[in-house]
C-alpha cells in the first residue's frame, strides 16, 4: 500500500477480509448475534514511507460496526509491515467473545 495499491483499494481488501472473518465467526458461533468483537490487529503490507495504516484497516472495523452494531466496536491496532505472505495487502487477526 502506498506504492502499487491505493488506500481506497486496500480499504476494500480489509473489508473483504472482514467478510471472511464474519463468515468464520458465524460458522463457529452459529449466529452473529452471539459475537462480540474484542480486539483487532490489522497488518498492512506498506511502502516504507506509507503512514495511513488506520485508514486501510477501517475497511474491516467499519464493516464490523455496520454488521454487529455495538458488538462490533473493538480495541484495535493498525501497523505497517515490510511484507506479508503471498504479497497480500492486509492480514487481520481478531479476538472475539461468544456470548451466551
Amino acid at each position: 500500500v502506498g506504492a502499487d495499491v491505493s488506500i481506497e483499494e486496500a480499504y476494500e481488501h480489509a473489508k473483504q477480509t472482514g467478510l471472511g472473518l464474519l463468515a468464520a465467526m458465524k460458522k463457529a458461533a452459529g449466529s452473529l448475534d452471539k459475537i462480540e468483537v474484542v480486539k483487532l490487529l490489522g497488518m498492512v503490507n506498506a511502502a516504507p514511507d506509507f503512514a495511513q495504516h488506520p485508514k486501510v484497516i477501517n475497511g474491516c472495523s467499519d464493516l464490523f460496526v455496520a454488521v454487529l452494531g455495538d458488538n462490533g466496536r473493538h480495541a484495535r491496532s493498525a501497523v505497517g509491515m515490510g511484507s506479508l505472505p503471498n504479497n497480500m495487502t492486509v492480514e487481520i487477526e481478531v479476538i472475539v467473545r461468544v456470548l451466551p
